[in-house]
């Protein structure tokens, strides 16, 4: 697939998903939003690094929030032979990891690529053919000598590590495979939809503000701390959920190809039900095919931004995406132009009055 063949949309979110970002390492990441939006308003930063544009305007303070990193790991120890142990950052399964491919964001500036460690099933008992390696069993060789020769390329002990994408378009037209779409299909419709916003000509009745925000992966710590400088009255998160289109799922609420989410609840965050209604009512109205979903586990940057203050009437908008937190997940794009098209249709709609009422309990 040429660069020169691709839209617009799909080559940022082909950027977006081949850039490295594993928790507390976004720097990649963060320079795309920079690009792409840090002219759109006045650009801020938390602390840890999440990105505040805020664009002028008057009315109620709209936040669209997307993670920008992805899971990762972290370099743990450096052994005599110049094996990398690691840690996980955020939430792997051993069965998706073996004879993976990724990259070391040295310290130095360099990436060292490697491979995370296993035996051939040669050298494998009968008992151990059966058993899933947990994480600490398993090391990234990077084809090294020994330790000094790891230590002279400037891996240090705390080092990121990123997984090693592929960006494809499958056989079937449209859908596309990469690590990453959790959440670099939620940081592309931010930016999509936030930029379409400010320039389609429609006069806003509110005040949007992007948010890129860092370690969600990691407890959701980025959404918290940007909430401070960006003040929402309102939160859209945006998410990369998981497809449930999936042997043995007989009630699906996550099905490739039949539009954004709208997650109602998991156990971190119940959305705001008025709010949930009324993007419900207008994507019927604008002819965008949405999924309702209840969720009995995960959790978003909603956990953190709808506690912001006293509270924040908070909605998450998600595109499904099959096999995430792996080397190789999957989206159909027409979700992704549906959920962008949804965000962007929601910013014009608010009002002052429209978010007051999501708030107006006395009157139930």
């Amino acid at each position: 697939m040429s660069e020169s063949s691709l839209s617009p949309s799909l080559s940022l979110l082909k950027d977006l998903a081949l850039a490295c970002g594993p928790p507390g390492a976004e720097g990649e990441v963060r320079k795309i939003v920079h690009r792409e939006i840090g002219g759109h308003g006045s650009v801020q930063h938390d602390g840890l690094g999440s990105v505040i544009v805020e664009a002028e305007g008057n009315g109620p303070r709209v936040v669209l929030d997307a993670h920008m990193d992805e899971v990762g790991f972290c370099v743990q120890s450096i052994d005599e032979e110049g094996r990398i142990w690691f840690v996980p950052l955020g939430g792997w399964w051993g069965h998706v990891l073996l004879a993976q491919r990724v990259d070391i964001l040295a310290s130095s500036g360099r990436k060292i690529p490697g491979s995370i460690g296993c035996k051939p099933p040669h050298f494998l008992s009968p008992a151990e053919r059966d058993k899933v390696l947990s994480l600490d069993q398993m090391y990234i060789d990077v084809g090294a000598r020994d330790s000094e020769e790891v230590l002279s390329w400037g891996i240090k002990v705390g080092d990121p590590i990123a997984p090693r994408g592929h960006f494809e378009e499958m056989a079937s037209p449209g859908r596309y495979c990469c690590k990453a779409f959790d959440d670099r299909v939620g940081v592309g419709v931010m930016i999509e939809a936030f930029r379409a916003a400010l320039t389609g000509g429609a006069s806003l009745s509110c005040q949007p503000i992007a948010v890129a925000a860092v370690q969600e992966e990691v407890g959701c710590r980025g959404a918290k701390t940007a909430s401070h400088l960006s003040q929402p009255d309102l939160g859209i998160i945006l998410e990369g959920t998981p497809a449930d289109d999936l042997p043995g799922m007989p009630r699906r609420q996550a099905v490739l190809g039949q539009g954004p989410q709208i997650r109602f609840m998991d156990p971190t965050a119940l959305s705001n039900r008025k709010l949930v209604r009324w993007t419900e009512s207008l994507a019927e109205k604008k002819g965008i095919p949405v999924q309702i979903a209840v969720r009995k586990s995960g959790g978003t940057d909603a956990s953190t931004t709808h506690l912001h203050g006293s509270g924040v009437p908070t909605v998450v908008i998600g595109v499904p995406a099959r096999s995430i937190h792996t080397h190789s997940s999957m989206i159909d794009f027409e979700d992704y132009l549906n959920a962008i098209e949804l965000v962007k249709s929601m910013v014009e709609e608010l009002d002052s009055a429209t978010v007051e009422s999501f708030t107006h309990y006395d009157e139930e």
